[in-house]
């Protein structure tokens, strides 16, 4: 497998939400939706035909229940955990599964739509920041997972945790780490990655369950954050730049924004749909204006917890119809017009990235399903059970794939032979 070095300068002008540390290699998928916070990977030379019994499988481990993703930095894969009564920040070995530490960093968390943390960890440098599901924002070392510090986000605000759970995962913007508080007194919050003061808070909505993004939209460098009630662009010093009402049943805006050409493109699930903002400037800020739109039953795209993929202005993503007893799809999209291309219908419910041309899918039903992204039409290279079941995307580190459940964490070799 190989990254090109001139591919991965292209990619990264091209994909403005980049976060990355000076010590991130290629192979790293540092924080949700990996480097570039929108799902993409830059690897190449992936499985182009399915092999007989599936990638191999190269190594297999015990976790925990919980919602979070994985984050994979210099060979170290982190996740969190619920176990024991604790909500616990884990590190293993990326290359064999073994287990280099653990933290317990909470209380176990209960909730109706799924127990344990929500929110994946973010590896910046020598640390890892990682948000509990009642909205504990703490930052550890990498090299032994020792409390470096420790905030209770939403109860320093006088904040109401999320009726499904603080689910915003940490992201890393210059000097300061951002958490969503979804306080009146701040929906999002800025701490200083080094010490752990409080940096400014902006904001009086209620807390979403999307992960910010910084992106260069508008002609503008900003943090992108869609909370229960809008989507707001924020400046590394905590100015509110632009502001778009958004309001969803349940406050369940949970996909990340993207960039687009200088747009942004939010969507949402329970029936909702999607929208493409230009922004324009006004006065020291911005002004969002509708590029298109697409809402309700016949919208094109609704998503509901997953993050479509955005490759060659092309949307691949998974589109959840209705709100009672819903079906998915999976829906390609043409971002500039808001045409819909294709659709796969019922699909299933899953999660999904992105590499090489090709789309990695987990469903609820424990299935890895992969995709070829073409706008042409749907073309599945091959699908087998992996898990019991998930909602978290995968990771992608080194042409290896690595998934988990609420049990197990798995490691799958996706290379081309």
């Amino acid at each position: 497998m190989r990254i090109h070095v001139n591919q991965l300068r292209a990619t990264s002008s091209v994909l403005v939400g980049l976060v990355v540390s000076s010590t991130l290699t290629a192979g790293d998928w540092p924080q949700v939706l990996g480097p570039s916070r929108n799902g993409v990977s830059v690897e190449t030379e992936l499985l182009d035909e399915w092999p007989e019994g599936g990638p191999k499988e190269l190594w297999r481990v015990s976790g925990g229940v919980g919602m979070s993703g994985l984050a994979i930095s210099d060979g170290r894969l982190v996740t969190l955990v619920d176990s024991g009564g604790q909500q616990r920040v884990i590190a293993l070995d990326a290359s064999s599964g073994e287990r280099v530490w653990e933290t317990a960093v909470a209380r176990t968390y209960r909730n109706q739509m799924g127990n344990g943390p929500r929110a994946t960890p973010t590896i910046e440098g020598d640390r890892v920041f990682a948000f509990t599901g009642e909205g504990v924002l703490v930052a550890l070392g990498h090299a032994d997972g020792k409390v470096i510090w420790k905030h209770d986000v939403v109860k320093d605000t006088g904040g109401k945790v999320a009726d499904y759970g603080m689910a915003s995962s940490p992201l890393v913007a210059g000097s300061v780490v951002v958490a969503t508080a979804g306080s009146k007194s701040g929906t999002v919050v800025a701490y200083d990655r080094h010490s752990g003061k409080l940096v400014w808070k902006v904001g009086s909505d209620r807390a979403g369950y999307s992960s910010a993004a910084e992106l260069v939209v508008g002609g503008r460098r900003q943090i992108v954050v869609f909370t229960g009630e809008s989507a707001l662009g924020v400046s590394r010093t905590g100015i509110v730049l632009w502001r778009y009402p958004w309001a969803t049943d349940f406050d369940c805006n949970i996909a990340t924004p993207i960039a687009f050409g200088g747009k942004v493109f939010l969507s949402s699930g329970e029936n909702h749909g999607c929208v493409l903002l230009e922004l324009a400037p006004k006065g020291d800020g911005l002004q969002p204006k509708e590029a298109w739109r697409s809402l309700g039953k016949d919208s094109v795209m609704r998503n509901e917890w997953q993050t479509s993929m955005l490759i060659g202005g092309h949307l691949y993503g998974l589109d959840n119809v209705g709100s009672a007893g819903p079906v998915t799809h999976l829906n390609c999209v043409d971002i500039s017009s808001g045409e819909r291309l294709w659709q796969k219908t019922r699909f299933g419910k899953g999660n999904l990235i992105a590499a090489d041309g090709k789309l990695f899918v987990v469903t609820r039903k424990g299935e890895l399903i992969v995709v070829r992204a073409s706008p042409k039409g749907y073309e599945e290279i091959g699908r087998q059970k992996v898990l019991a079941g998930t909602r978290q995307a995968p990771a992608l580190a080194d042409g290896r794939l690595y998934l988990r459940d609420n049990r197990e964490i798995v490691c799958l070799d996706v290379r081309a032979k």
